[in-house]
């Protein structure tokens, strides 16, 4: 299982937003290559970003902050936020961008995905996002009005190999993670799912590897690193350790 330790960008700064609401943002002096450069250092063996600028859908994105990432570490990234046409796959892979999360057009255009996804296979992730079980999309700005594993149930039916879900609720809250919501995910769909939201502490990453032979292959969390609550190297440690049989 890897720990991903996530940077959140607006214009092209680090930021944490607290449940999604950009309202509540908080900015961190850390610059967001230097930041990649000391997970990497830290044991991690991929970084998650996301476009925040991008995700809202207002034009703006971070490609070239993300361009200088990519050339700033070695190991993988996985990105997401305001991916919503085939030329923003593109442009994401171009820059070097391993895994691309696609999120509101998964929602808005499941065709197109579909089609995306036989062109471009593993190199895309879907990305559920829920509060209190129902999907947001647009940045989290809008209720999808879509139950999260009943959408879980249809990106795996488009041919997604991998599902990014995140309690929207307990983003940013360092209030734990929504133990119970993962492992419905990862039961109901039968796909290897990536885990966010409120992940705050080493008791968090805990019970979280429990939950490696239900199908969690990732854990992601942000502020819980800024604010040192949880370290990189110790979570790394945690979760790649073997499950002890017996």
């Amino acid at each position: 299982m890897d720990f991903m330790p996530a940077i959140d960008l607006i214009e092209g700064r680090c930021v944490r937003l607290m449940q999604g609401d950009y309202r509540r943002k908080t900015e961190y002096d850390a610059d967001p290559v230097d930041t990649a450069r000391f997970f990497e250092a830290e044991g991690a063996r991929w970084v998650h970003i996301i476009d925040l600028d991008a995700a809202k859908g207002e034009g703006g994105h971070n490609r070239e902050v993300l361009a200088r990432i990519r050339k700033a570490v070695d190991i993988p990234l996985e990105v997401g936020g305001g991916v919503r046409k085939k030329k923003d796959v593109v442009a994401l892979l171009d820059i070097g961008v391993s895994r691309i999360i696609l999120g509101t057009i998964v929602v808005k255009a499941l065709p197109l995905v579909t089609q995306l996804v036989v062109e471009f296979g593993r190199a895309l992730a879907a990305g559920i996002d829920a509060k209190e079980g129902v999907v947001r999309i647009s940045g989290w700005t809008e209720a999808a009005g879509v139950d999260a594993v009943d959408l879980g149930m249809q990106v795996k039916d488009a041919g997604f190999s991998r599902i990014v879900y995140t309690d929207i609720a307990r983003d940013g809250m360092m209030m734990g993670p929504n133990i119970e919501g993962i492992r419905r995910m990862a039961h109901a769909t039968g796909l290897p799912v990536i885990a966010a939201g409120g992940v705050s502490r080493i008791e968090d990453i805990i019970a979280l590897k429990a939950l490696e032979e239900d199908g969690v292959e990732g854990v992601i969390s942000g502020r819980a690193v800024y604010e040192g609550t949880l370290s990189v190297r110790d979570a790394c440690r945690v979760l790649c350790e073997r499950v002890k049989e017996g």
